[in-house]
């Protein structure tokens, strides 16, 4: 991964350092989650709440992304959260940057099951 804010935010994150979390943010900044509108908001000021909340709650959380591609001004990423409020979570961050600032985000994170965690109504592997 080479991009700069990105590297950034991670650090930032990693460190805790709230100050530079937020500096990583436009102030036209949109977090959206298809999967669950409710979550979506706005603005750095947001993302700092946010974070601060998540710091308290879990605060051995450490963040990777794993594996990244950039396209244009878009940053495609699998991301893995450590210890998120004692769970692991992964999955992908969208994350678009202009002018040095990301601008938008949007999140498909899920917590990580168990291997042998019930489906509820989908398929499950058979293990002999």
């Amino acid at each position: 991964m080479s991009n700069p804010v990105v590297e950034r935010l991670i650090d930032a994150l990693n460190n805790h350092d709230l100050d530079a979390v937020s500096a990583c943010f436009g102030p036209d900044f949109f977090s959206e989650w298809p999967a669950h509108p409710g979550r979506d908001f706005q603005g750095p000021k947001q993302v700092r709440r946010n974070w601060e909340t998540i710091f308290t709650m879990s605060p051995e959380i450490t963040v990777a992304m794993t594996n990244a591609v950039e396209v244009g001004d878009e940053v495609w990423g699998e991301w893995h959260y450590t210890r998120a409020a004692g769970q692991d979570l992964r999955g992908v961050i969208i994350v678009t940057v202009r002018d040095d600032l990301i601008r938008r985000s949007r999140f498909y994170m899920e917590p990580v099951d168990a291997a042998d965690a019930p489906v509820v109504g989908g398929p499950r592997l058979a293990r002999d």
